[in-house]
């Protein structure tokens, strides 16, 4: 056990998992995203026994798939919640002290220009509460020309000057990864790959889950004091089986990724639709541009990964010539791009974009449902489900005080091969094994992969102690090469797989197979949608509201 808590999921760690199921658990956890990851830890640094189980890959659904914002929510003010602004404000700033070089300081510029909405003045006030509730002044008005400098590719017809203000963004997945880590380190277990098919019930209450598992095919049988249901966008699913009705709406929201030469924004570009005023942002990320994004109603299949749509392309890159005429971008700019669906409570609006981001907590017969809210604010809401749940663990007692989420880490050495910068990227995406990474470094693997800020060394790292089931858990989670690289990196696949092979103890068929898996992946979910089903945006112009 002391092992798998220093090195989190190393050599055979699934057939030690497989004999430790058995337990009886204080807590089952299912859903391994943000808020799955963020009540095993703080459940674990409370000393209850919890487990969490995942169907899929860690942070596989929309914890990979977010806006990549750790933010206060400015439409809050504007909806007259000041207390959920103020709870994510505040929780912005904890991430930005507690886990530097994973979430990272963002400067927004919002550009003002005559006739538009929503106006200096408003906005202003908006952003003077904003600072208020982070004990901050981040904001700052410019004239058009100074506007222009921190900007220099906008539509200048009409610009009257911009505005200035600090937010924050971050690596989701590698968030959700660091939050696993700390829980693993606290006593928790977590394991991927593990559906539940049916929940197991005792006098009709919810006691325990019935596990299959996708790499093995065994079965198990779990039992339980509490489930906790932290599935997101799909806890209706577990919710039905207990016969409640659904409350979830799901919505999808979608990107693109663009190379940081084609679309150069050193802030991040912040603008109101031109068709339906709704905010949309441009921001570097990882080395390159990432625009989004949508808001709409999630019709397909839950069992299958969401999409961009032609609609949801040309809308984006209708803001982006709308916001950036003079770049001239087309389709060919593109690199990737990505969806996720947002859990969001049904209240039947018309507009899903009015629908509110609050999270949830019902309690059914047994299972606890946990759903909705922000990325920002996962720690709130994971002190929040434990608080329901503690009537139900009467012998548990806690004050649930807010506490770090990340441990104190040994300081990464001077490395020639490294800068600052670099140096504390990888503290702040790998935490206490930042170290260890650093010195399973082989010959030029210190040296970032071009296109990216990633280090070819991670890949070595991910590969050999982080649960990599599949080729797109290493691709597309544990990195995020698929993303950031034309072709979801297809170029570079013989490099990466010289070095994460052996590191994994695939066969050469496994290898072919998991390449090609990936790669009809990538086409389907991650490219663009044939160009020929895609409309030219610049056909019928689209005029500020």
């Amino acid at each position: 056990m002391n092992t798998m808590r220093r090195a989190m999921w190393t050599g055979s760690w699934r057939e030690q998992m497989a004999a430790r199921l058995a337990q009886d658990w204080d807590i089952v956890i299912v859903g391994g995203g943000i808020t799955g990851a963020g009540i095993l830890l703080e459940a674990s640094r409370r000393g209850l026994k919890a487990l969490l189980v995942e169907q899929r890959d860690f942070a596989w659904g929309t914890s990979s798939r977010s806006s990549k914002l750790v933010h206060g929510g400015l439409r809050y003010i504007k909806e007259g919640k000041l207390l959920v602004t103020r709870d994510s404000v505040q929780e912005r700033q904890n991430l930005l002290q507690e886990a530097a070089g994973l979430v990272d300081q963002q400067s927004f510029a919002f550009a003002n220009y005559r006739g538009r909405k929503p106006g200096r003045w408003l906005f202003s006030l908006g952003l003077a509460m904003y600072d208020l509730m982070a004990g901050q002044r981040s904001r700052h008005y410019y004239p058009a020309d100074d506007f222009l400098l921190l900007a220099p590719h906008i539509e200048q017809a009409g610009l009257n000057g911009g505005m200035c203000y600090n937010d924050a963004k971050t690596d989701d997945a590698r968030l959700v990864l660091r939050v696993l880590q700390e829980a693993i380190s606290a006593g928790g277990v977590a394991v991927n790959y593990l559906a539940v098919r049916q929940l197991l019930r005792t006098d009709g209450r919810a006691s325990g889950v019935e596990l299959a598992d996708a790499i093995s095919g065994e079965v198990h049988h779990v039992h339980a004091k509490v489930i906790i249901n932290a599935t997101g966008a799909w806890a209706d699913g577990l919710r039905q089986q207990q016969g409640s009705l659904p409350k979830l709406r799901p919505l999808r929201g979608s990107h693109l990724v663009l190379p940081a030469w084609r679309l150069p924004v050193a802030q991040a570009i912040s603008l109101m639709h031109p068709k339906d005023g709704r905010p949309v942002f441009a921001f570097p990320w990882e080395g390159v541009t990432l625009v989004g994004t949508t808001d709409l109603d999630h019709n397909a299949d839950m069992r299958l990964e969401a999409a961009i749509t032609p609609d949801e392309v040309r809308y984006l890159m209708a803001a982006l010539d709308y916001q950036f005429p003079q770049l001239q971008l087309t389709l060919d700019d593109i690199i990737a791009t990505y969806a996720g669906v947002r859990p969001v409570i049904d209240t039947g609006k018309s507009d899903p974009s009015k629908e509110g981001r609050d999270h949830a907590v019902w309690l059914e017969q047994g299972l606890l449902t946990v759903t909705g809210g922000k990325l920002t604010t996962f720690r709130l809401i994971a002190l929040d489900a434990l608080k329901h749940v503690a009537p139900l663990l009467p012998h548990w007692k806690n004050t649930l005080q807010i506490t770090p989420i990340f441990s104190q880490s040994q300081a990464l050495p001077a490395n020639a091969a490294l800068t600052t910068q670099q140096r504390q990227r990888l503290q702040g995406h790998y935490g206490r094994h930042a170290c260890s990474v650093l010195a399973a470094a082989q010959k030029n693997e210190l040296k970032i992969i071009d296109g990216t800020e990633t280090l070819w060394v991670e890949l070595r790292w991910t590969a050999r102690t982080e649960a990599v089931m599949h080729l797109e858990d290493l691709l597309l989670r544990r990195t995020r090469l698929g993303l950031l690289l034309r072709g979801g990196g297809a170029e570079i696949l013989p490099r990466i797989r010289a070095i994460c092979q052996p590191e994994l103890g695939w066969s050469d068929a496994r290898w072919e197979a998991e390449q090609t898996a990936y790669l009809e992946l990538w086409r389907l979910c991650y490219s663009l949608p044939p160009q020929e089903q895609i409309e030219d945006w610049r056909q019928s112009p689209i005029t500020a509201p």
